[in-house]
């Protein structure tokens, strides 16, 4: 598998959602979803099976219908339902079931799947479903990215709580600006993490990031910090100023989709696109990507 065979998006993190409504668009990406254990037809797929009440959920990257990183996906999503006192609606044996019957409906080479655990009303509503991918293409990976830094910090880093004025503000500021990504800035001027990445900066072929306590550790991440130690690349734990980010020769992100993404510009400021440490980060879990498919299947 090449660093460009992965076509379109990615996610990554276990998220508690408290809705009420939600758009009448269904995100279910098919023909079909798996709904308590069973198969349906998309038809009837409804996003307040989802939304309404109280959710957590992971999103996993699939490959000829197998997920990747799989047991990081479980063992995250088994956490954040801890974190909020609920237990687990399905074993860990019938989600690899389900994906099973779910790929076989399917057949779908490349795409995301969002396994969701919802707790509204007195049984739940455990959820397997596909989503539309957007992956980066070839010419966003050798070419870089636009970013746009964004005042907003998260009161819970480590907890992801969907906020709709807050996801909404920053998509139109990334519509407004032609930006693929925001990073955001806390009250004291450091940025801390992607809107829905990680960041890295790189000076002198070290990787500067925020600290775990600042940021919502994501698979993608975690990964790529495991890589830089094995590799001898040194990482600095240090969440980087607004003020200074012209010091640094190499920006990127990684998450789900992008996997390791860099930018070619932070608002008016441009970054090196070409520096190695990137597309070797990148080769190097894609590999990591493929060995846990394989265990998956085993």
């Amino acid at each position: 598998m090449s660093d460009f065979s992965l076509p379109c998006k990615f996610i990554l993190k276990p998220v508690l959602v408290t809705f009420a409504k939600t758009s009448d668009m269904t995100e279910c990406y098919g023909s079909y979803f798996i709904h308590n254990g069973k198969l349906q037809p998309s038809e009837i797929f409804d996003n307040s099976l989802v939304y309404e009440g109280e959710s957590v959920y992971e999103v996993l990257r699939m490959t000829s219908g197998i997920p990747w990183f799989f047991n990081d996906h479980l063992n995250r999503l088994r956490g954040s339902a801890k974190s909020r006192k609920k237990v687990m609606l399905a074993t860990p044996e019938q989600i690899k079931g389900d994906i099973a019957l779910l790929s076989k409906a399917e057949k779908k080479k490349e795409v995301n799947l969002k396994l969701v655990f919802n707790y509204n009303g007195r049984t739940g509503n455990y959820l397997l479903y596909y989503i539309e991918p957007v992956y980066p293409d070839r010419e966003q990976y050798e070419k870089g990215v636009k970013g746009v830094l964004f005042h907003a910090e998260r009161k819970d880093p480590e907890t992801k709580i969907i906020n709709h004025k807050l996801r909404s503000e920053i998509y139109h500021k990334l519509i407004l600006e032609t930006a693929y990504e925001a990073l955001l800035v806390n009250r004291e001027g450091l940025i801390t993490e992607g809107s829905r990445s990680n960041i890295f900066f790189i000076r002198d072929n070290v990787l500067y990031t925020a600290p775990d306590k600042m940021v919502l550790g994501g698979i993608t991440r975690k990964h790529i910090l495991d890589i830089s130690t094995e590799t001898g690349i040194k990482v600095v734990f240090e969440a980087v100023k607004e003020s200074e980010i012209k010091r640094f020769e190499s920006v990127f992100m990684t998450g789900t989709s992008p996997i390791v993404l860099p930018f070619r510009l932070i608002g008016n400021i441009s970054f090196d696109v070409s520096n190695p440490v990137m597309p070797e980060l990148r080769k190097l879990y894609i590999r990591m990507a493929e060995k846990s498919m394989e265990e998956f299947g085993r």
